[in-house]
């Protein structure tokens, strides 16, 4: 869901690094692991906290009160035609 602040194993800091993990991969085209070694992560363990997270936080949100509020809106007005 959310990733999480600290490695549980050696407690380095990894919570910034997802979206920058994804920017790389995506935009630049390197492998996994080399995108790691450029953002400096070097211990598998760390690796592990960045490579193996589920991003589910925007899949969640829909099932927010708010969430469904608008996918009612968005539903009825498919409906409608608009």
């Amino acid at each position: 869901m959310i990733i999480p602040i600290r490695c549980f194993s050696c407690g380095k800091v990894t919570g910034d690094l997802w979206e920058k993990f994804v920017k790389i991969v995506d935009e630049d085209g390197l492998s996994e692991g080399d995108a790691m070694d450029k953002l400096g992560c070097k211990r598998y363990c760390c690796r592990r906290m960045v490579m193996t997270h589920v991003d589910l936080i925007e899949k969640l949100l829909k099932y927010t009160p708010d969430g469904r509020n608008t996918k009612k809106i968005e539903m009825q007005s498919q409906r409608r035609g608009e």
